[in-house]
């Protein structure tokens, strides 16, 4: 990966087993229970670079019956949902033919926009499909905030679309960053982020400005940790207490009935991955985290949106 992993710890084993109920979880006890997965990129490709673009949906059926196994609150897809078609209209038919199966799943849905999603269409094109209409905001549930952030915006602050950008400049904007800072001010519940390129390297996979997007982040002492996606082999490093943990893609599993998605349990104690296939399983403790070890739990699903 990079040098900023020297710090990882030793990953157990993957299993497909789905944890249900975290051993930590006391009757009193809210544990909040997600499904995640990264880098699907549904198109009508052949084999290229290791991606099996026509496999995408099966593994992302897989997914999405494990997510219901393990009864999730929610479940979030990190960016790239799709790959490139020749016109925008086919690129609309793919997203719609991935969201369709996205959408069997009963809970709560969360899309983070990836450089993908947006190379023949406007994120206004993207986001109308899926009905939603911001590409970053920030919900609230069972006592845990969460951030979905778009870092899909070109170094001069202009958003990518229609064919404007290069995957390598990546950046998140002004506007975004004010928009943030007021986010972390507002509320002392722990809190997940979510984006698709990476807040933790330097490298192209990273994003231009990911330094002071830290700075908020470690500056709030509520954020425990980033999930993200944009680098297809993974990757996991904690940088001033804050974790970061990259999903492996979707795309690059061969077999059509593997996995590459996780189930995350927050507990009081701690944030357990539950990695299915190539994805790594993973646990970090909380108890170190003054916002985390003095919150209340809070009943129900609270969405502030706030378009771009």
């Amino acid at each position: 990966m990079n040098n900023m992993e020297r710090d990882a710890p030793a990953f157990p084993s993957a299993t497909m087993t789905t944890l249900r109920q975290p051993d930590d979880c006391k009757p009193n006890d809210r544990c909040l229970c997600f499904g995640l997965f990264a880098d699907v990129h549904h198109a009508d490709l052949d084999v290229r670079n290791n991606r099996y673009h026509r496999q995408a949906l099966e593994r992302m059926r897989r997914a999405v019956a494990d997510f219901e196994l393990a009864k999730v609150d929610f479940a979030v897809e990190l960016g790239d949902l799709i790959d490139e078609a020749p016109t925008a209209e086919a690129e609309l038919a793919l997203l719609h033919e991935a969201n369709a199966v996205f959408s069997h799943l009963p809970a709560q849905r969360h899309y983070v926009l990836g450089n993908h999603c947006v190379w023949s269409l406007t994120k206004q094109d993207f986001l109308e499909a899926i009905g939603r209409h911001a590409s970053y905001y920030s919900f609230e549930q069972a006592g845990w905030r969460f951030l979905v952030l778009d870092a899909c915006f070109r170094s001069d602050g202009q958003p990518y679309g229609l064919k404007n950008h290069d995957w390598r400049d990546s950046r998140i904007p002004d506007a975004e960053l004010e928009w943030l800072a007021y986010q972390l001010g507002v509320s002392r519940l722990p809190t997940i982020v979510f984006v698709h390129q990476r807040l933790d390297v330097s490298s192209q996979f990273g994003v231009g400005n990911a330094p002071e997007v830290r700075r908020l982040l470690e500056s709030s002492g509520c954020v425990v940790a980033v999930f993200q996606g944009h680098e297809h082999t993974g990757g996991y490093c904690c940088i001033a207490g804050i974790h970061y943990v990259t999903l492996v893609s979707v795309v690059e599993e061969p077999d059509p009935l593997g996995g590459a998605h996780a189930v995350v349990h927050l507990t009081p104690q701690a944030i357990k991955i539950q990695g299915y296939g190539r994805q790594s399983s993973l646990e970090f403790p909380l108890a170190a985290n003054p916002a985390a070890r003095n919150r209340s739990p809070e009943s129900g699903t609270r969405t502030l949106e706030e378009d771009p």
